[in-house]
Formats: structure tokens, sequence, C-alpha cells
């Protein structure tokens, strides 16, 4: 399909406007002219077009997505201003409110859902435009490119705006997920959040996992399998990939992806469709060395989880089964001899029929072989953290989509050229258009979900450090196809824009901005609990020990929450306070929170994400409702300590200490002392100065000083004033002014003495060669000695 058509039917109608305009473009290059004029094509064209395509559409696109992003993040802002004022008060700490309606919560909820579609459709936006761009410059290079390319141009252009990338949504996503979880719950309609943006769900042997996906440059890859190594040992696959001749426990793997003509499974991807599905084959080392071959097929479902269907197949049968000739007949019979239970032999043909039968109704083949070295850190006898990392990782084509010269024999399932001769990486020997190297690492963090969704210390730190770059639901599939088939595609996915950067960073920035992202994520979590007064984030978020906002206000209020936390709601009966932090990551964590009180395994439990430790007050199940009218009854208070009959605000006025107002006063009484003697010397010198211009000047600067002396003194009380009425936390003290005032009486004294001595050394002069000295060094001298008289009281 032509991306104008792809272009038309994915235009939202109330933006129709703000899209790329891809006729335009192409009308400018000419694209309707045969190949043969491109010498009509003069530098005034290229100029027109390159001024309409960056300066006019990109601006365009760019300054709309943004406006449309602010508009949806203060929606987001006020929704969850309303979401604090329907949250329940703690009776723990006030008089509860009357609980929020029904009608009240599916309101905000729908309100929701509207922000949702429309943070969709932006995506969507973004998405559209960003692989428009790409495509009109493409065509313009190819047409031009003799002369001009645009294309590198255009990419650096787009990483450097927030063009279809995911990274930017997650603060808004996170704050949506937290009202979704609250007011579903309250409804009773589960308790899962609808959006999580970073992380993927996997199910594995019945057993579910969270994925993250990070890509790693090679500068940092052997630091990163350091830090690896220091908490998970490296897994060895199989007996037979220890025992091959290089000695590497790391063997290649191969996964052989499944599409159709029309990419199909990739648009359903890349597009996140319900019921998303990829199909491939997979083995580890060469495939003369006969290794066990899996078919699997992977489907994700509305909810971003995953489920995996396979079998393993010898490779004589897969063109037969690819074709519906053979349905794993002998495998079945050998299960039957073998004695296998009946409902495992079922449920092998039902997974057998399932994949075969979408591949007829697909009209799948190979299209694309991903080739990569994998290493796996995981203990063997704990399968809470395993860690993939995958390296040397090139895609290749497989496909016979050009009759004239396919990749691969259309009667064959793979290619023999590489396979027969045992090729690996880099694949030198094939055409190079053929093959795409990919320039980083992949890593796969997978996490057991265990209900407490906790991490252990030192996988925190590696996903915020500076070692990796988080690229969310990377496919090695998607991305195979957009690098290698973006002539077939009108869909790319987000993460292209940024192979166009360095993934490199600086550590103290990343380390910085890691600790930024956390705390602005646990001050959202926190913000209903903290408006009612709650405790409720004492464990969702811990400040690294080395973190620059470790004094910030926030860790000071999170610290003054878990000391007005009575101790005895926090220990386990024995009078020990279990550890948190890394103090959990020295004692082992414990997983089954043994040796812990109740109350501690429930918290052990309750991470963020989860309600009670983002909302107390939103707990609302039945139970928590109930221990929540009973909680005020059962409070039992230290012992001379009186329950309170109101707020604190309610019982009138605070009062300021008379003693505070009178020291503010005395300051301003001093300074009004100061300006007062200052300005008796400067009137002093002044007066007695007669026709002598210096000492005129001298009382000038005096009585400078002196009205500074009596503004600051005044303009003080008044600040000072203020400070108290508001009851700030501020220091009163204040420096600048005493330091200016001795500082210019010091440097007008010192003048004054200089100029005097001066004056003196004349005269004496003048006096020895038997001349007169005027008239006006009585005056002057008069001036002098009274000025030292005030300067004595002063002292």
């Amino acid at each position: 399909m032509r991306f104008g058509r792809t272009l038309t039917e994915a235009v939202y109608p109330p933006w129709k406007d703000k899209y790329i305009d891809y006729d335009k473009l192409k009308g400018l290059l000419r694209d309707d002219q045969p190949d043969e004029d491109a010498d009509k094509w003069t530098e005034e064209d290229e100029n027109r077009f390159c001024d309409e395509i960056f300066n006019v559409q990109l601006e365009k696109v760019a300054q709309f997505q943004q406006e449309q992003f602010d508009a949806l993040r203060q929606r987001v802002h006020a929704a969850f201003e309303k979401l604090k004022k329907l949250a329940p008060t703690d009776p723990e700490h006030a008089v509860p409110k009357e609980e929020p309606s029904t009608a009240e919560l599916k309101d905000l909820e729908k309100e929701l859902d509207d922000i949702t579609n429309e943070v969709k459709e932006l995506k969507k936006f973004s998405s559209t435009n960003y692989t428009g761009f790409l495509k009109i410059v493409k065509k313009h290079d190819r047409k031009r490119g003799d002369r001009y390319k645009v294309r590198p141009m255009m990419q650096l252009s787009l990483a450097q705006r927030p063009f279809n990338s995911e990274q930017g949504y997650s603060p808004l996503l996170n704050k949506l997920s937290i009202m979704y979880f609250a007011i579903r719950q309250r409804l009773e309609e589960g308790d899962q959040a609808p959006l999580d943006l970073e992380t993927q769900g996997e199910t594995h042997n019945g057993e579910r996992y969270t994925a993250h996906k990070f890509w790693v440059h090679p500068d940092n890859l052997l630091e990163v399998k350091t830090l690896i190594l220091r908490h998970l040992p490296s897994l060895v696959y199989s007996e037979q990939a220890s025992k091959e001749a290089d000695g590497n426990d790391s063997p290649a793997v191969t996964s052989l992806y499944f599409d159709s003509r029309s990419f199909e499974l990739y648009s359903e991807k890349v597009d996140r469709k319900t019921e998303a599905s990829s199909l491939r084959l997979r083995w580890y080392s060469q495939l003369s060395s006969r290794p066990d071959i899996y078919l699997e097929k992977k489907t994700v479902d509305a909810g971003g989880k995953s489920h995996e269907a396979k079998f393993t197949i010898k490779d004589k049968w897969i063109k037969p089964f690819l074709d519906g000739e053979y349905s794993m007949e002998k495998s079945v019979q050998k299960m039957e001899r073998q004695g296998r239970p009946a409902d495992q032999i079922d449920e092998f043909k039902k997974t057998v029929q399932t994949i075969q039968e979408f591949i007829q109704q697909k009209k799948l083949s190979p299209v694309l072989r991903a080739n990569y070295v994998r290493t796996a850190f995981q203990k063997p006898t704990d399968n809470r953290v395993r860690i993939l990392i995958d390296t040397d990782l090139a895609f290749i084509r497989e496909d016979t989509l050009d009759k004239r010269r396919p990749c691969r024999d259309p009667n064959d399932w793979h290619r023999a050229d590489i396979d027969n001769s045992n090729m690996t990486y880099p694949f030198a020997n094939i055409n190079r258009s053929e093959v795409s190297k990919f320039p980083y690492a992949v890593l796969e963090l997978k996490l057991k979900e265990d209900g407490s969704r906790k991490r252990p210390a030192w996988v925190q730190e590696l996903m915020s450090s500076h070692l990796v770059h988080p690229v969310p639901r990377f496919s090695k599939f998607v991305h195979g196809v957009a690098s290698l088939f973006d002539d077939y595609v009108n869909n790319l996915p987000f993460w292209l824009s940024d192979l166009e950067t360095d993934i490199r960073k600086d550590p103290q920035k990343a380390f910085e901005d890691e600790e930024q992202r956390r705390a602005q994520q646990a001050d959202d979590a926190m913000a209903v609990g903290s408006l009612i007064g709650g405790g409720a984030a004492s464990g969702s978020y811990k400040m690294a020990r080395s973190s620059p906002l470790s004094k910030s206000y926030l860790s000071e209020r999170m610290a003054a929450d878990a000391a007005r936390t009575p101790r005895s709601a926090s220990l386990g009966g024995k009078g020990k306070q279990p550890a948190t932090g890394e103090e959990d990551e020295q004692e082992g964590e414990r997983a089954d929170g043994s040796g812990w009180g109740p109350e501690q395994q429930q918290q052990q439990q309750r991470g963020y994400g989860t309600l009670s430790s983002v909302i107390p007050s939103f707990s609302l199940s039945k139970y928590s409702r109930a221990k929540r009218r009973d909680q005020k009854a059962a409070a039992s208070l230290p012992e001379g300590v009186v329950e309170p009959t109101e707020w604190i605000k309610n019982t009138g006025e605070l009062k300021i200490e008379p003693k505070v107002w009178l020291a503010n006063e005395r300051t301003y009484l001093k300074w009004q002392h100061i300006c007062i003697l200052q300005g008796s010397v400067a009137l002093a010198l002044y007066t007695a100065a007669g026709e002598d211009f210096l000492a005129e000047v001298m009382g000038v600067v005096y009585i400078l000083i002196a009205a500074f002396a009596g503004l600051w003194g005044y303009a003080m009380l008044r600040t000072r004033r203020g400070m108290i009425v508001e009851r700030s936390g501020k220091d009163f003290d204040n420096y600048v002014g005493p330091i200016i005032m001795s500082v210019a009486l010091m440097v007008a004294l010192i003048l004054n003495f200089f100029f005097q001595y001066r004056s003196a050394v004349k005269r004496w002069n003048e006096a020895r060669g038997g001349h007169d000295g005027g008239g006006g060094g009585g005056g002057e001298e008069e001036a002098v000695v009274s000025a030292a008289g005030l300067l004595d009281e002063l002292k």
C-alpha cells in the first residue's frame, strides 16, 4: 500500500490540517517526472523543497504536537485534583469526609477514558507524521541523491524533537495509571492499571514475568556484565553449547520470523492492535549440528501481556508442516508410545493445530532472520530475576518478495547459503542490502511477579544507571522489518530516532535525572495521601545515599512522616524493625517475610503501584472500609494524651509571643540611633566647612551614609514583620546592610583623614617658608575637632 493512502486513512478528522502535506511535498519533488529529467532539478528547486519540509511542514507538526501534549498534561492535572477532592479522609489523622458516590467516580473515569483516547490519537499522529517525513526524504534521495541528500539531516531533526517517542509520555501515563487504579478498585472492577508504558508482561511455564528492555553501548557492555555477575551467575544453555570448540558458553541464536507479503503481523505489532501475534523458528548454534528447533507463536493481548505456544520440530518436517502436508503425527505417536498423559497429548495436538491454522490463514512465510549471541544470567534455583544480553545482532532478509531475485529458494524454508556454509557474524559474504547490523547490545531483564513488585536494590540501580538506555517494547522482529523492508511498510517504530543519537550518558547527569524522575513519580503518588495527612509513601520511594536530592524538602518530609509513625505499630512483637533498601539487600531479602509481623508482611507486599501505598484512604475494599470505621474507636493513645475534639485550624487564631515583635522593634530603634549619630557627624562637617570644598563633599557623603542607615532599618522592620506574620521558616538575619554601612563609613573616614593630612602638610610647608596659610584652616580645624568629638560619642 502506498503511504499516501495510508496517511489518508490514518488522519484524525479534528486534526486533518495539522498533518504533513505529503501531496504538496511530492509535487515540489516532481515525483511524477521520469528519472531522466533529474538534470532539470536546480539548486533553487532544492532550496524550495528543503524550506517547505524543514521550516514549514516539520515546524507545523512539531508545534501542534507540543501544544496538544501540554493541553493533555493540564487535563490530567485537573483530573488528579478532582480525585484528591474525592478522597475520603484518613480517620487516623482527621474526621472522615463523606464517601464519594459511584456516579462521581464513573464521571471521573469517563473523563480519564477521554484523555486516554486523546493520548492514543496523539501518539498515532506522531507516528504517522514521523513515517511520512522519512518516506518523503527517502524518495527525495532516491531521485536527487546523486547531487543532494537530506535524509541524514531529517533523521537528526526528528531525533531532536519529541516525535514518536514514548518516554516523554511516561509521567503522563503514570498519573493516569494511579487514577485508574484508585477508581476501579473502588468500583470493584479489578485492580490492574490499564496503562503500563515501560513494562511488558510475559508468561513462562504458568508463571508471570515483567520484562524491561534496554540498549547497551559497546563501551559500557563490559561494565554491565561485571555488575550483573556480582549478583547472578552466567547460565549455560545446554551441554552441547558448553562443549563447542571455542569454549563459549553463550552460543549463537537464530530466530527466523514469519510474515505475510503485506506484513500484516508487523503492522499489528507496531499499531499495538489487540491479539497481535508473531511466529518464529528458533535454534541455537549452527543448523548443521542438528540442534532442537522450536516453532513458537507469541500473542500479546490488549493488556500488554504475552502468551507463548511452542513445540519442537525436526528440520526435515518444517517445509511439509508449513505447506499443511504434515501435522506432527509422528510426534503424537511417539508421545503415545511413551505413555504420556492423554491431556498432555491433547494439549500438544491443540497447539500444533492452532499454529498450523494460523500459518495457513495468514499465508505466512519466512521473511527475516535475526542472528545474535546470547548471554543469560540467572541463579540455578532462583528464577525471580533473569537477565539476557544479546550481542552481535544482525538482521538478514529471508523473503521471496522479488520473484526475479529472491533472497532464498522459494522451495526451501531457510537460506541454504548461510546454513550450509556455517556463515557467522558479520556475514561478509551476503549482499549489503540484505543485512542490517544493530550497533548496540540488547539487554532484557525479566522479573518474576510475586505480588510484592519489589525489585532488588542492585536491579533498580542497573535500570536507572547511565550504562543502559531504556527502550520500552523493543522487538527484534519489528526493528528488522523496519530497517530492511521500509519500502514495504507504512509505519515505523518509535525507537528508530534513537539510533541517530549517542545513547551514552554522563554518569552524574543520568543519576540526577533518574532521582528527579523517581522523586516526581513518588510525589504524584503521595499527592492525595499528603493532602489528607496520611503516612502514605513511607515506603514508596527511598533516596539513594549519594543522591543530590537527599537534602531536599521531599526527603525531609518523608523522614518526618516516618518519625511520626508510632514505633509500636511497625514492630513485629520482638522490638526489632525490619530492614529496608540496602539493608534488605545485605540481609538477603527473605522472600517469605518470615520473622516479620503481619503488618510488615502486608507492607512488604505493597510496593509502589499498589493502591494502599499511593492513596491510603482509597484502599476501598469492603474490608478496608470496615477497618477504617473501627480504627478510630480502637486506636490506643499514650498515657496522658487526650484525643482532640476539633482541628487546630478551628481553635482560633494562633498568637505570636510579644518578645518576637519587641525584638524586631529593638533592632529598628538601634538602626535609627546609628542614623541620628551619623547624621550629626555629617551636619557638623557640613556646617563647619565654610569655603572649603573638600569638607563640604565629606559632609554630603556622611549624610548619604546616615540616610542609608535609616532607610535600611525601616525596610528590615517591614520585611521581618511580614515574615513573622507568615510564620516563615527563612532566616531573619541579613548581613548586607551592616557590611555596606561599615565599609562606607570606613572609606569615608580614611578619605577624610588622607585629605586633612595632605592639607596639614601643605600648611606646614607654607609656614616654614614664611608664607601666610590663609583663612580657611581655622574652620577646617574646628570641623575636624567637632567630628572627632561626635565619633568618640558614637564609639
